[in-house]
């Protein structure tokens, strides 16, 4: 395919071409100047529409402010949710329908959300149905492609999005902006509202890189050194737009890898999820033990046996002990929280009285 020729017949009645394009790295690495210029380079150079979701435009910057800025794991439960709304999207558009407001919703964040579909004319105000939204010939006339800017600094993050274009047999490509730190730093102090030195160089610590040797479906991938301007036309990410738009993730394709990246971060999740849980619980047992006035060194040795516990449940589920945790099934841990509960009620009435 010669570069300016769309990746397939458009007009001809035939199902609209939807790719998605995840852009990392670090902030001030440079990901929403390129995201501006590749908007306005494939509308102008390729014929395409181009959907631009800048997460921290749609996720209120209120949400992180105060003593009510929300943990990891909420910020996390955000991004899944503008997933959940980017699809109800593709849905409309695959079918043709209006685009509905979901019954489970952060409202702030789907206001948001629509306005950034109304600012690029991709839907027009509320017909006369409450939260419903028309489809404009923009979002459906053409190849789409859906430019998603965040840092996406974890595998698993960009996995979530691998999923959902292969859901919708759509293409999927990543563009890692590669940016010295200091730059990343520099650039970032220059914003209204810069992020703390301390979290970018966090990120710094825990980005994980686009890695096609281990990971197949991160194949699509390039990497660019990021020198901020994001004015240059550079062919190689034109071309890796086109490839993965003429080549759609197969909603049913069997690949032993893909299934263990699947296990693997779905192993990954339920761990997370116990260790929240059995932290919480550890938490709220030592809270009341204080309170039933415990000893100070009684409370240690019930910390340490609990903080021991925690650790023999945590290494059991890593390594699928089922003689330990019988209950345990793969895509449940409801058991394994109330079977941590019991034991965890046996260790403390070791250390409280039996009125506890």
């Amino acid at each position: 395919m010669e570069r300016g020729e769309s990746p397939g017949e458009t007009g001809s009645g035939g199902p609209i071409q939807l790719g998605f394009c995840v852009l990392c790295g670090l902030p001030g690495s440079g990901k929403s100047t390129l995201s501006r210029s590749l908007s306005d380079q494939l509308r102008r150079k390729q014929g395409w529409d181009v959907v631009v979701i800048t997460y921290d435009d749609i996720i209120p910057d209120s949400f992180f402010e105060g003593e009510n800025a929300p943990l990891p794991s909420q910020w996390k439960s955000f991004r899944q949710e503008l997933l959940m709304y980017l699809e109800h999207f593709l849905m409309a558009i695959i079918n043709g329908c209006k685009l509905s407001a979901p019954t489970s919703r952060t409202e702030v964040i789907w206001e948001s959300f629509v306005n950034c579909l109304k600012d690029q004319d991709l839907i027009s105000s509320e017909t006369g149905e409450a939260q419903c939204y028309c489809l404009t010939s923009a979002a459906v006339s053409q190849p789409l492609y859906l430019i998603l800017d965040d840092n996406f600094y974890y595998q698993s993050m960009r996995y979530e999005v691998y999923q959902l274009a292969r859901k919708y047999s759509a293409g999927f490509c990543q563009l890692f902006l590669d940016c010295p730190i200091e730059s990343c730093l520099e650039r970032n102090r220059q914003r209204s509202k810069p992020v703390p030195d301390e979290i970018i160089q966090l990120m710094a610590r825990k980005i994980e890189s686009p890695n096609i040797q281990k990971n197949a479906w991160e194949h699509n991938s390039l990497t660019i050194r990021s020198t901020g301007s994001g004015s240059e036309d550079n062919i190689e990410v034109t071309d890796l737009l086109i490839a993965a738009l003429k080549n759609p993730v197969k909603c049913f394709e069997e690949n032993t890898e893909q299934k263990e990246t699947d296990r693997i971060i779905c192993s990954t999740n339920i761990l997370h999820q116990a260790d929240q849980k059995f932290r919480r619980i550890i938490s709220e047992t030592v809270k009341k033990a204080k309170d039933e006035k415990v000893i100070a060194y009684k409370l240690k040795l019930l910390v340490e046996e609990l903080n021991k516990l925690k650790a023999d449940f945590l290494e059991d589920l890593r390594q699928g002990n089922t003689k330990r945790i019988p209950c345990f099934h793969q895509n449940s841990i409801s058991d394994v929280i109330c079977l941590f509960h019991h034991e965890t009620d046996n260790i403390v009435q070791k250390y409280v009285p039996k009125e506890y």
